[in-house]
C-alpha cells in the first residue's frame, strides 16, 4: 500500500488545528456562528411582508386617524345633547371682559340710534328761544348741546357695562341658556311634549302657555280668567321634513359619539396584536395617536385665525375670546390624549432592545440596587414572594393605572401625567423589593 501523499486533507489537518491557539479557536467558532446566522437570515429577508404586517399598519393608521374625528364628535354630542355641558361650556362667555365690552358698544349703538341726544337738546333750545328767551342765551345752550349728549352717551355706557358685569345678569344668562337647551334638546330627542307632528307639519300644542298667561292674569287680580278651561289648541310651526332631518342628525350624533372612540381604540389594539414586532406597534401607534391630536390643534388654531379674520377690527377681541371659551373643553380633551399618546411611546421604547433603552433600565436599576445596599434591606420572604410573582404584579400596576384613567370624569394633560409617574413608582418599588431567594452555598470536600 502507498503511503499518503502530502496534499490530502488527512494529513494537513492536525497540523493546521495544532497552529491554532485557544483565543484563534474562540475566534474562529464566532466568526462560524455568524456566516451561519448570515445563511439562515437570508430566506427571510427576502420573503414579502405578509399579510397580518399589512393589516396591522392598515388598522393602526385607521384607529389613530379616527381619533381625532371620535373626539370632535363627543365634544359636539356633549354640547348638542348634554345640558350641563352646555352651560359649563357657554357660562363663562357673558363674563369675560372682551365679550361684555362688545355687547355694551352694540347695546349702546342701538340706542343712540333711536335716540338723538343732540337734536333733543336742540329742539328744547329752540323751543325756549320761541319762548322769548333771548338770542344770545340761545346761541350758548347750542354750544352745550354736544358735551350734554357726549356725557349722556358715557352715562348710559357706564349703566350698561354695570348691567352686563353684575352677578343678576349672569345668573339670568344662566337660566336662560340652560331653558333654551332643555327644549331645544327635548325637541330633538323626540321627548317635548308640546311638539308634534301632524301630516307634513310639526305642530305647537299652546296650552302650556295659555296655562302660564291664566296664571300671569290671576296674579294681577283677574280672577275671572280661572274661568278659562284646560284647552289645547295648535298652531302650525315648521315644515315635518326639517324636524326629521334635526331628529335623525341628533340620533347619529349620539351614536357616533358612543360608539367611535370604541371603534379607534380596537382598531388600534387589534393592530398592535396583529403586528410582528408588537412593542415597536405600540411605540408607532403612541406617536401616530399624538400626531393626530396635534394634528387637530391646528385645525382649531387655524379655524381661529380664519374666524378672527372674517369679523371687523372691532370685534376681533370678543371673537378670539368666544372662541376660546367655546372650545377650551375639546382643548383640554386633545391635551389629554396627546399626553396619554406620548407616554405609551414613552414607555414602549423604555422597554425596548435600543441602546439608549437599556442604558436608561440599566442606569435606573443601578440606581435601586445601590439605594438598596445603601438601606441594608433584606426583604427575605417579602422579596422572594415579589420575585417569583413580578410579572403579575407589574401587570396589575399597568391594569390599574388604565381603569383610574377610564373612570375619570374629566380626565386632563396633568392627571394623566400624574398616574404615569405614580405607576412608574409603584414599578420602581416593584423591582427594589425583588429579591430572589439565593442557593445555599455547597459544602466543600472534608478533609
Amino acid at each position: 500500500m502507498s503511503e499518503p501523499t502530502v496534499s490530502e486533507p488527512v494529513a494537513s489537518a492536525p497540523a493546521v488545528s495544532g497552529a491554532l491557539s485557544l483565543d484563534e479557536r474562540a475566534e474562529l467558532e464566532r466568526l462560524r456562528g455568524e456566516v451561519e446566522a448570515l445563511r439562515t437570515a437570508r430566506p427571510r429577508a427576502r420573503r414579502s411582508i405578509s399579510w397580518k404586517a399589512i393589516l396591522s399598519a392598515l388598522l393602526i393608521v385607521l384607529g389613530c386617524a379616527l381619533a381625532p374625528v371620535a373626539l370632535a364628535t363627543v365634544w359636539t354630542n356633549r354640547q348638542v345633547a348634554d345640558t350641563d355641558r352646555f352651560v359649563a361650556t357657554v357660562s363663562p362667555l357673558i363674563r369675560d371682559p372682551a365679550v361684555q365690552a362688545a355687547l355694551t358698544s352694540r347695546v349702546v349703538d342701538a340706542v343712540f340710534t333711536y335716540v338723538d341726544v343732540r337734536a333733543l337738546a336742540d329742539e328744547a333750545v329752540d323751543a325756549l328761544g320761541a319762548q322769548g328767551v333771548p338770542p344770545r342765551v340761545t346761541d350758548r345752550l347750542h354750544e352745550f348741546t354736544v358735551p350734554l349728549a357726549n356725557s349722556v352717551r358715557d352715562f348710559v355706557r357706564t349703566k350698561v357695562a354695570e348691567l352686563f358685569a353684575s352677578q343678576q345678569f349672569a345668573q339670568a344668562w344662566d337660566r336662560t341658556i340652560r331653558v333654551a337647551h332643555e327644549q331645544a334638546d327635548a325637541v330633538l330627542s323626540g321627548s317635548a311634549s308640546a311638539v308634534s307632528i301632524r301630516g307634513e307639519k310639526v305642530t305647537l300644542d299652546l296650552a302650556p302657555f295659555i296655562g302660564a298667561a291664566k296664571q300671569q292674569l290671576v296674579d294681577a287680580g283677574l280672577t275671572a280668567a280661572n274661568r278659562v278651561p284646560d284647552v289645547h289648541p295648535t298652531i302650525e310651526i315648521a315644515d315635518a321634513s326639517a324636524l326629521v332631518k334635526a331628529q335623525s342628525a341628533y340620533t347619529t350624533l349620539n351614536r357616533l359619539a358612543t360608539w367611535l372612540p370604541w371603534v379607534s381604540i380596537a382598531l388600534i389594539a387589534i393592530g398592535v396584536v396583529l403586528a410582528r414586532n408588537r412593542r415597536r406597534a405600540l411605540l408607532v401607534s403612541g406617536l401616530g395617536f399624538a400626531g393626530s391630536m396635534l394634528v387637530l390643534g391646528t385645525g382649531l388654531l387655524i379655524a381661529r385665525v380664519v374666524l378672527i379674520d372674517a369679523v371687523p377690527n372691532r370685534s376681533a377681541a370678543s371673537t378670539a375670546a368666544s372662541y376660546d371659551i367655546i372650545v377650551r373643553f375639546l382643548r383640554d380633551g386633545l391635551r389629554t390624549l396627546l399626553v396619554l399618546g406620548l407616554i405609551t411611546a414613552l414607555g414602549a421604547f423604555l422597554t425596548g432592545p435600543s441602546a439608549t433603552a437599556v442604558r436608561i433600565r440599566h442606569a435606573g436599576a443601578g440606581a435601586l440596587a445601590w439605594l438598596r445596599g445603601l438601606s441594608g434591606l433584606r426583604a427575605g420572604r417579602l422579596g422572594t414572594w415579589v420575585h417569583t410573582y413580578r410579572g403579575v404584579l407589574r401587570g396589575a400596576a399597568l391594569g390599574l393605572a388604565v381603569l383610574v384613567l377610564v373612570f375619570l370624569d374629566q380626565p386632563t394633560g396633568l392627571a394623566v401625567l400624574m398616574v404615569a409617574v405614580l405607576l412608574a413608582v409603584f414599578l420602581a418599588v416593584i423591582q427594589f423589593l425583588d429579591q430572589p431567594a439565593t442557593a445555599a452555598p455547597t459544602p466543600g470536600p472534608t478533609g
